[in-house]
């Protein structure tokens, strides 16, 4: 299966994704995080208006296979959250990078983001 990763965004080793756009970041897990993971069953995702600090946990994903913490990319304030996705967590793996962001933050500094690794620094280290 070839996996895409959007040049548009940048990724972190956790395999988390972020989007901004001004001061607004969007965040998800990559189209790798969602193969890794199989058949997704349960999101757990921080309120809105809950702070969330960058490289700290900001919730857990849990597929059949496993459960892993999620790690935000930015440092800033909760101000959406999918929550058709935390309804039906299976849809993740059809629109991963689209329909299936997790959160939306209101970042403190945009530039938090610019030690995060590149669409292609990150396929090369997933897929080597």
């Amino acid at each position: 299966m070839s996996l895409e990763y959007p040049q548009d965004l940048r990724y972190l080793d956790t395999h988390e994704y972020v989007r901004l756009e001004g001061e607004i970041a969007t965040i998800g897990i990559t189209a790798f995080a969602v193969d890794q993971l199989g058949d997704i069953v349960f999101l757990e995702l921080p309120e809105i208006g809950d702070a969330v600090t960058k490289g700290e946990k900001i919730g857990t994903i849990e597929s059949v296979k496993a459960v892993e913490d999620l790690n935000s990319p930015v440092t800033g304030t909760v101000i959406e959250r999918n929550e058709e996705m935390i309804e039906s967590p299976e849809q993740i793996a059809e629109d991963p990078y689209g329909e299936g962001w997790f959160i939306k933050v209101r970042v403190n500094d945009p530039g938090e983001i610019d030690d995060a690794l590149t669409a292609q620094e990150y396929s090369a280290e997933v897929e080597g």
